[in-house]
């Protein structure tokens, strides 16, 4: 008796595949014939579509990020801005080369699938790639963003230090982040632990519910651990910077509320859109949103492989909430560049600046009234 098909959705975004399982053995050989023949469903093409559709709109939302970068890069021409503008850049290549290698990677899945071409199981050197890429093009976005938040932190808290970092400094920090992320990429490639088909054999990636050596699960451990670090610490920045301008702005606030000559709230106005619709803050809004998308995106998925090194679960039982945490992992690379296309300097000044004239427009009651006596 031969069980229906199942769709399944892999890692990747662009990747859905459908499976026939056979849990019956064949009488004879025209019966397991006519069986492979009326079971060997392909894929429906809605699915190979979509998952070029996908494809597509990712690479064209990170070239269009890439795009307003560079149309806005007069505005970066200070010293203190170059080093965020670079780790941006170098954050979407990495989002746009995800999607480039790794979409490859899904749609020879579904043509594999559809054609009867070999499986993923059946092909160790493919499957050593796929996992190799998933692994490099999972770090290095994390490690990127966490470098941006601690230069963020820099610029605005310490300002004085970060009159010495330099392009040269930060090209050195990529360099070795994307090597970092390389190497542990490539270690199952030189045996040094290795990489397996997972649930439900659609993706590949490092032995996370079964580690069969010491070697597998440090290595789990160690990008699990890299991941969290890189995530906790990015929050941890963005609240230490975000509080110099909130005093700041509470400052300037205090300044204004109280009765003063029609100049000096002028002046306090000026502050405040000074502050808080500079470029500085734009670079910090954008920061934020990217940390927000990676935690909510590779939180769960960090902490469960984490937590599955210390807590085995029977061997070969099916590990849904690994591959629905997989499925949020898959919308980093397709949310990171919209956050820079949408959060712009444009729309920061419309909301904040459009805030605060209204606030000023609104006159302060004790200086109405001071007015008001006056003129009587």
């Amino acid at each position: 008796m031969m069980t229906t098909p199942v769709p399944v959705t892999s890692f990747i975004p662009h990747l859905t595949i459908q499976f026939n399982w056979s849990n019956s053995t064949s009488n004879s050989t025209s019966n397991s014939t006519s069986h492979s023949t009326s079971n060997s469903t392909s894929p429906p093409l809605s699915d190979l579509l979509m998952s070029c559709f996908t494809m597509i709109f990712g690479t064209i939302s990170n070239l269009t990020a890439l795009g307003i970068l560079a149309m806005s890069r007069s505005r970066f021409r200070g010293q203190s801005n170059l080093p965020f503008l670079l780790l941006t850049v170098a954050l979407l290549l990495a989002d746009l080369g995800g999607h480039f290698i790794l979409g490859a990677f899904a749609l020879y899945g579904h043509i594999s699938a559809r054609y009867k071409m070999p499986s993923l199981k059946s092909s160790v050197a493919f499957c050593k790639i796929f996992g190799a890429s998933m692994v490099f093009f999972g770090l290095c976005p994390l490690l990127l963003g966490c470098a941006m938040a601690v230069e963020r932190w820099v610029a605005i808290s310490r300002p004085f230090l970060h009159v010495y970092i330099t392009v040269a400094h930060v090209k050195r920090v990529v360099l070795i982040f994307i090597s970092s992320a390389l190497v542990l990429a490539l270690l199952p490639i030189f045996y040094v632990g290795k990489y397996t088909t997972q649930f439900p054999d659609t993706w590949c990636f490092l032995p996370i519910q079964d580690s069969p050596s010491t070697a597998d699960k440090n290595l789990v451990l160690a990008f699990s651990c890299l991941g969290l670090i890189a995530l906790i610490l990015s929050l941890l920045c963005n609240v230490l910077s975000g509080l110099p301008l909130l005093k700041a702005k509470l400052k300037s606030r205090n300044c204004y509320t109280k009765p003063s000559a029609q100049g000096s709230s002028r002046a306090s106005s000026t502050s405040t859109s000074t502050i808080f619709c500079s470029l500085e803050v734009e670079m910090l809004v954008q920061l934020a949103g990217v940390t927000v998308v990676s935690c909510v995106c590779w939180g769960p998925f960090l902490i469960n492989i984490f937590m599955k090194q210390f807590n085995r679960d029977p061997k070969g039982q099916e590990d849904r909430f690994t591959l629905q945490s997989l499925r949020m992992v898959t919308w980093n690379q397709i949310l990171d560049p919209w956050v820079y296309i949408l959060i712009r300097r444009t729309m920061l000044s419309k909301l904040c600046c459009g805030l605060h004239n209204q606030s000023f427009m609104t006159p302060n009651p004790s200086f109405t009234d001071s007015r008001r006596e006056t003129f009587m």
